[in-house]
């Protein structure tokens, strides 16, 4: 079977790569506005299966055309395009699934249910690490209980050997941290949704290996999970991993206005001060060299046969030195393929359009990832 990745970026790129290996994908395009410089551990695959292709995805005509005859298309671009490409992939044909990191965009492709139904395709977004591995694990979670009465996710993007004063390298998009840091999150508490700041309500959280971490919320890892389930568990909530005193620097950095939006007048000159705090952080944060890995906990707990519960997931995942891809690469742009590909084979629920917790059968996911060397450990108490 043909299919397209949309992004040749880390997340994309890894997509694809984990694409090529399967036996029964016969093609894989990559599409993207540049597709000169993909990282080394896909040059074997040029030539071969592997199909890059320049595409501007602003250009509708040409994105249709890149997904005529294709099973399924994977989208790895900015969240902002994951609307229109949806409605592409739909008019092509072929079934959808993407990163999201938008919940109210999420919200905009389930108005197209219909139309997704109808050309007898399933969209699925949110189906990366965050929203994606820890909703689908979440999900699993509450399907094991009789009640649930709560929900907690915990989960982050690290560098193996942290340097001051962030102990922090980039793992994706610095602009897409800063975000997060800057948005309200969404927590159920007492059954009823409410939002509250970015960088709060901060907590020690201890890993075997790795010691003591500090979590803190940020916007955008429940999307949809938190509304579906408002009025039926009291209490959920998703929290970032980093390093002690993470949360701490990056709140002063925030609360002095220097990742706000609105420009302001610098001797004269409009400038947009994130703007000027990625200039500044951005070099100082890429580490070419970096080894990351992701730690993540979900744990829900409630009542199964009178009896109180607790499920927990645990995963802690390294950079992969043979391939040299990274943790956060690994686990957003592998489940990503993982959603694709099941797709792709049928294994996913009736056309239409479902979040990756509505629709992706959790044990089979979790063995999916289990192939790729990305292990879940699971417990229940």
């Amino acid at each position: 079977m043909r299919l397209l990745v949309l992004g040749a970026g880390l997340q994309g790129s890894a997509c694809a790569y984990d694409l090529l290996h399967q036996p029964d994908v016969t093609e894989v395009l990559l599409a993207d506005k540049a597709v000169d410089h993909l990282p080394k551990f896909l040059a074997p695959f040029v030539g071969g299966k592997l199909k890059p292709m320049t595409l501007d995805v602003t250009d509708r005509d040409a994105t249709l055309r890149a997904m005529q005859g294709v099973k399924a298309v994977m989208c790895a671009v900015p969240y902002y395009f994951n609307m229109p490409m949806t409605e592409a992939a739909i008019a092509a044909g072929a079934h959808f699934s993407d990163l999201g990191g938008n919940t109210e965009i999420v919200f905009q492709q389930k108005t197209l249910d219909g139309r997704a139904k109808a050309a007898g395709v399933t969209v699925t977004p949110d189906c990366g690490l965050a929203p994606g591995m820890v909703n689908i694990l979440a999900q699993l979670g509450i399907s094991r209980c009789d009640t649930v009465s709560t929900v907690k996710i915990f989960v982050g993007g690290l560098p193996q050997k942290p340097e001051p004063p962030l102990n922090y390298q980039v793992v994706y998009s610095l602009e897409g941290v800063l975000d997060y840091y800057t948005t309200l999150s969404w927590v159920i508490r007492d059954g009823k949704r409410h939002q509250v700041k970015a960088l709060s309500e901060r907590e020690p959280v201890h890993f075997d290996g790795l010691g003591e971490l500090e979590a803190f919320h940020t916007a955008g890892g429940l999307s949809t999970i938190g509304f579906r389930y408002e009025g039926k568990i009291p209490t959920m909530e998703y929290k970032t991993l980093r390093y002690p005193g993470h949360a701490h620097i990056m709140e002063a950095i925030r609360e002095l206005g220097l990742l706000d939006l609105g420009p302001i007048n610098v001797k004269g000159t409009p400038v947009v001060p994130r703007d000027v705090a990625i200039a500044c952080m951005a070099p100082r944060l890429n580490k070419p060299d970096g080894r990351d890995l992701v730690a993540m906990r979900v744990i829900v707990s409630g009542v199964k046969g009178g009896q109180p519960i607790t499920h927990t997931f645990e995963m802690v995942d390294r950079f992969d030195e043979k391939t040299h891809i990274t943790s956060m690469e690994r686990t957003t742009g592998f489940s990503l393929a993982i959603t694709g590909l099941m797709q792709a084979r049928g294994q996913v629920a009736a056309a239409g359009v479902h979040t990756s917790d509505e629709c992706m059968p959790g044990e089979s996911y979790v063995a999916e990832l289990a192939k790729r060397g990305i292990h879940i450990a699971e417990s229940a108490s």
